[in-house]
């Protein structure tokens, strides 16, 4: 067993609750969930990784591998994952997981394959931790994706700029802040250096409530991150190259633990891709600024190109927003909608006619601007 699932084991014989999950955010509200499993004879666990048709499960009585065959269906976003609730049949040899509870939130990207499907990367999280590294420029497109995102996911989003001891200027670390909070509406952005503890205290103090789950791109220091709250080494960590500062994947699988400040805490491998997953709500909550705007809008249904008494136009025209922000917005829609269109004969459909229609009203303007209409 490895050193991270024996830190756990520590954690649930160290807990003052008197229920032995409750390290792992077991509580009321999931032991209601749980009866009628427990009436079948069922052990309660929660699930700290998953790893080709297996899963290990941490109970009352440490942490156990179960087998997933009952819990692995054909839709990607109901096979079982790191953070969910499982119930386990412990009566035999293999164990199995037979079920799972009903998520509270759960992150969904969309995966890089040409199915356009959804991967889970993680279940039941109350805080979504954004790893964003200061050895590179910062890239507030990527960091707009990942609060989308965290935002549609129903967690609460926090943006940590890691390796902050590279930037030893105050001004300058002012600066990078508010550019962060500019895209990042009703999201704390905190500075934190893992070496020389900058920040670590604040952080630690967000995820010893409920659970955290911490994500970035390879190189975004997270696994480092997650040392600095555990107390020790326990997840590896490799150096960032030279040449552009980014990192290696060195978290190759997604580990739930139970950290000895409280609170429980999922670290992810780095991912290349952000891709949304039926986001609307999540861009809307990142673009809140604009959908403000658009309510004063002229027109209920404007696109915000070049129709008369657009506010979100007049907003950009006054320097009150951003031309990038709403360049980014549109993007960020056209691609989600591509994704759930792709699911949605319905919106597909409403996406063509769009498109047609569109496409007459530009042709129309072609050759009146010709003089070839009669």
């Amino acid at each position: 067993m490895s050193s991270s699932f024996s830190l756990s084991s520590s954690a649930l014989q160290a807990s003052p609750s008197s229920h032995p999950l409750a390290p792992y955010g077991w509580d009321e509200g999931w032991e209601a969930e749980f009866a009628p499993y427990a009436e079948q004879g069922l052990v309660s666990g929660r699930v700290v990784r998953v790893d080709r048709g297996q899963c290990d499960v941490a109970t009352a009585d440490g942490v156990v591998r179960a087998d997933t065959a009952f819990v692995t269906p054909h839709d990607p976003l109901r096979v079982i994952c790191t953070g969910d609730w499982a119930a386990v049949d412990a009566s035999g040899s293999p164990r199995y997981v037979r079920a799972y509870l009903p998520r509270r939130t759960a992150f969904v990207r969309s995966t890089s394959s040409q199915r356009s499907e959804g991967q889970i990367l993680a279940a039941n999280v109350d805080h979504a931790v954004i790893a964003v590294s200061l050895a590179v420029e910062l890239d507030l497109g990527r960091i707009e994706r990942f609060l989308a995102l965290a935002w549609e996911s129903g967690a609460q989003p926090l943006v940590v700029l890691t390796k902050a001891d590279l930037v030893p200027d105050a001004t300058g670390m002012s600066y990078l802040v508010q550019d962060v909070e500019t895209v990042a509406p009703g999201v704390q952005v905190l500075p934190v250096s893992s070496l020389t503890g900058e920040g670590t205290d604040v952080l630690a103090a967000v995820v010893s409530d409920g659970t955290s789950v911490l994500l970035g791109v390879s190189g975004a220091g997270k696994s480092t991150l997650a040392n600095a709250l555990l107390g020790e080494d326990v997840m590896e960590v490799q150096a960032a190259r030279d040449v552009d500062g980014k990192g290696r994947h060195t978290t190759t699988t997604r580990n739930l633990l139970a950290l000895p400040g409280g609170g429980v805490l999922i670290d992810t491998p780095g991912l290349r891709g952000v891709g949304l997953w039926d986001a609307n709500t999540g861009v809307g909550q990142v673009f809140s600024e604009i959908e403000e705007l658009s309510a004063d809008c002229r027109f209920h249904d404007c696109a915000h190109e070049s129709e008369p008494g657009c506010a979100v136009l007049a907003a950009i025209a006054e320097g009150s927003l951003p031309e990038r922000r709403l360049d980014s917005y549109r993007k960020l829609l056209r691609e989600n909608q591509r994704i759930v269109a792709k699911t949605d004969a319905r919106l597909r459909a409403e996406i063509r006619r769009d498109w047609k229609l569109k496409h007459a009203e530009g042709r129309a303007a072609m050759e009146a601007k010709r003089g070839r209409v009669r």
